[in-house]
């Protein structure tokens, strides 16, 4: 796919746009659409819906990024860069599931975009503000990328996998990054929301649904997921299943309705 003359690697599984509604897939931080596994084939045979994924600038086998990233950039991913991927994809209607930093860009697109191809959001592990606890994980995994073989094993994902970890890791761990917060934006959302959140997530605790649920005006489910991570997707795929895709029918039963 191309956007703004760069290609965006995109991958798609189950009937095209035109033929049923889209569940778009926005990775983590240091994901790309490969990262998602068998997680979205999964989606697909549950939902019947389509589902897309794509790695955004940076990643996979995208085109890569000037670096350093602003510390704005997932408010750019979900302003600029999305709104262009959904048109085109050609996606008319469309539920949006974010994991990590894709759910902070599924959640700022939301709150900020009246899109009325955007049906409903779901957020997995998703980053509303800034905890301790998440910043100690990136300088533990920022040491291992330095001092193990995670740079390599990495690197079997993507084409720029310098540009995929240190745009990342750079920007959080600024300490200007501190201040992100999208409670304002999360306060703003109106379709409906389903959050989940491992318990063990190294990442988040589940004070980041705790402040979703005081932010959110809008129709809202959370979960916490008892043993899963930073990834319950892979880590409880049943579990996410079962709340994903009863969430998914409900939100395209009521935008039918």
């Amino acid at each position: 796919m191309i956007i703004d003359r760069r290609f965006l690697e995109t991958r798609w599984w189950g009937p095209p746009a035109d033929a049923a509604p889209t569940l778009v897939l926005l990775h983590e931080g240091l994901g790309c659409a490969a990262l998602w596994r068998d997680f979205p084939e999964a989606l697909a045979e549950a939902t019947g819906c389509g589902v897309l994924a794509y790695s955004r600038f940076g990643y996979g086998g995208s085109d890569s990024v000037e670096l350093p990233r602003p510390m704005h950039y997932m408010q750019d991913e979900a302003l600029q860069v999305l709104p262009r991927v959904l048109d085109a994809a050609g996606v008319e209607r469309a539920v949006l599931v974010g994991h990590s930093d894709g759910g902070s860009i599924a959640a700022v697109h939301a709150g900020a975009v009246r899109d009325p191809r955007v049906l409903g959001i779901v957020l997995i592990a998703a980053h509303f503000f800034v905890e301790d606890g998440n910043i100690a994980a990136i300088h533990a995994i920022t040491a291992q990328y330095r001092q193990s073989d995670l740079r390599q094993r990495l690197a079997r994902y993507h084409r720029d996998v310098d540009a995929a970890f240190c745009g990342w890791s750079d920007a959080w761990l600024d300490r200007r990054f501190r201040a992100f917060d999208i409670t304002r934006e999360v306060a703003r959302i109106l379709v409906p929301v389903l959050a989940l959140q491992g318990t063990d997530d190294p990442y988040g605790t589940e004070q980041q649904l705790r402040v979703l649920e005081r932010s959110a005006a809008c129709p809202l489910q959370t979960l916490l997921i008892d043993g899963a991570r930073h990834s319950p997707h892979l880590e409880a795929r049943q579990a996410v299943l079962d709340a994903v895709v009863p969430f998914v029918r409900s939100v395209l039963m009521e935008a039918t309705a």
